[in-house]
């Protein structure tokens, strides 16, 4: 890895992480198209630097981390579901991660599901699309089974932002709120997996070079300001046009990656 793939996996990470178009497969693509995906390093690189999508989300919305006690408890409730699939399914995880065939796929399959949630979830009322989050209006069963949504974005392609977004609309909550909501849930998954995949390095005998730790802090600097921006961008235009872009966009890097796997050139699989 060198700075210019650390520059442009970064921007990447910022502008993906918190739209419903997975964070994890377009790094993977990414990755891939440079020769390094399968490097240790750039598995624990496209993790750590999530640390920088956690810190926009807080400086974003700092106030609603001090409203109650119970903003903390919900998000420790849906953010379970992750904690115990994702010690149970580590070493598959880490497989899924190597193939952007995977990627592509799941990638089509998300789209298609997007083009139709604005359909399937129009009787949910928006009543003025300036409201404010409110974490009163999710109970501790709903923030459990949007957690459970969430898992779903262990497949690369899913888009944990659009699984916890779409999880949060079966259970009755506008576009709105439930995108809040999931860059909220956001903070503790990104963080848990960040320490997880850290450990995982220093447990199996790796040692950070100088370089590699510069590069860990400038992904992380480069991801927090590009997601400042992509999560003001989101959160309105989300509430104003629904999903259909996400989902047309989803379908043509999809079918593009797999044209490109079977008569260009074939990508990186496990």
């Amino acid at each position: 890895m060198n700075y210019f793939e650390v520059i442009v996996l970064a921007i990447i990470e910022g502008i993906t992480e918190y739209l419903p178009v997975s964070s994890t497969g377009h790094l993977i693509i990414a990755s891939s198209f440079y020769g390094i995906a399968e490097d240790d390093f750039t598995k624990l690189f496209t993790i750590v630097i999530q640390l920088g999508g956690i810190l926009a989300v807080m400086a974003l919305y700092w106030k609603r981390f001090f409203q109650s006690v119970d903003f903390y408890l919900k998000l420790f409730v849906a953010f379970l579901p992750a904690v115990f699939f994702g010690l149970l399914l580590n070493n598959y995880i880490d497989g899924w991660l190597e193939s952007p065939i995977i990627v592509a796929i799941t990638l089509i399959l998300g789209g298609l599901i997007l083009l139709k949630v604005d359909d399937w979830f129009k009787s949910n009322e928006i009543i003025d699309l300036n409201q404010p989050y409110q974490h009163t209006e999710i109970g501790y069963a709903t923030a459990l089974k949007i957690g459970f949504f969430q898992c779903l974005a262990m497949i690369p392609g899913t888009s944990r932002s659009g699984a916890s977004i779409i999880g949060g609309m079966t259970q009755k909550l506008n576009r709105r709120t439930a995108a809040e909501f999931s860059f909220f849930l956001a903070v503790p998954t990104m963080f848990g997996a960040t320490s997880k995949k850290l450990y995982d390095y220093y447990n199996a005998g790796f040692i950070l070079s100088d370089d590699q730790v510069n590069y860990l802090l400038l992904g992380n600097i480069i991801s927090f300001v590009v997601a400042l921006l992509a999560i003001k961008f989101f959160i309105d235009y989300l509430s104003k046009n629904g999903f259909k872009l996400f989902g047309y966009y989803r379908i043509v890097l999809g079918v593009a990656l797999l044209l490109i796997h079977y008569f260009v050139m074939p990508l990186t699989v496990v």
